[in-house]
């Protein structure tokens, strides 16, 4: 039976991925790259370092490693400006979390910085429905890689323990993701998946390993995961 869930951020919780493409054209642009709508989504998984570096190589050009986090500050910045009006939230993306959270321990799994997750789930009030988050400072490697979702089941499952409730097995854990990387990554941890189509195709994440894919989490209850994954 299923026990934790572990979600990615960007493209699952918070439809941004359109605004960090547009921060970061507006970043590069002034350092000479044109950054192409194929040429951001390319690079889903990635953390703000490691694209920068991607991106910059794909150009052709050399990057001063010290200049690396000024440019992520900057995109970050500008970022904030856009998330500032109006947080997009998937819709219902939020009663989705509220109602996993009194059957199921959840954790975060992300290549977000980690002052960009606390921000959009302070100002949202999810915060405390995360029993860990793993963010781009936890670990040293991105999507597809698997140690993100290495790291986010052994906390999740040191939470339960310290809690009383007893330790739990992999089949015992789906990972949400809205990207093949991230669906590669959590299926070499050997845990169950559920793709969302909210960034790419139902087919291409069956075509990487997704056990079920869904249009909507707000579709979902308890229920569901315990019905399609047990």
């Amino acid at each position: 039976m299923i026990k934790a869930l572990l979600m990615d951020f960007n493209g699952v919780i918070i439809d941004d991925e359109p605004l960090q493409m547009k921060a970061y054209q507006e970043v590069l642009k002034e350092e000479g790259i044109e950054l192409t709508e194929e040429g951001y989504y390319a690079c889903l998984g990635m953390n703000d370092e490691v694209f920068i570096r991607t991106i910059f190589e794909r150009a052709g050009k050399e990057i001063d490693e010290t200049k690396i986090p000024e440019l992520i500050e900057a995109k970050t910045e500008k970022w904030r400006e856009q998330v500032d009006k109006q947080i997009p939230l998937f819709d219902g993306v939020d009663d989705f979390i509220k109602r996993m959270e009194n059957d199921f321990t959840l954790g975060l799994v992300s290549m977000a910085r980690r002052p960009e997750i606390d921000y959009v789930l302070e100002k949202t009030g999810l915060k405390d429905s995360f029993s860990t988050i793993i963010s781009a400072e936890d670990v040293t490697t991105t999507k597809p890689n698997p140690e993100c979702y290495r790291e986010g089941f052994r906390r999740v499952d040191l939470v339960r323990t310290s809690q009383g409730l007893s330790p739990i097995t992999r089949r015992q854990c789906v990972v949400i993701e809205d990207a093949p990387q991230g669906i590669i990554a959590g299926k070499k941890v050997r845990l169950k998946a559920l793709g969302v189509t909210n960034t790419v195709e139902a087919e291409r994440l069956r075509e990487v390993g997704a056990d079920a894919v869904t249009d909507n989490l707000n579709d979902w209850f308890p229920d569901s995961f315990k019905q399609v994954f047990s």
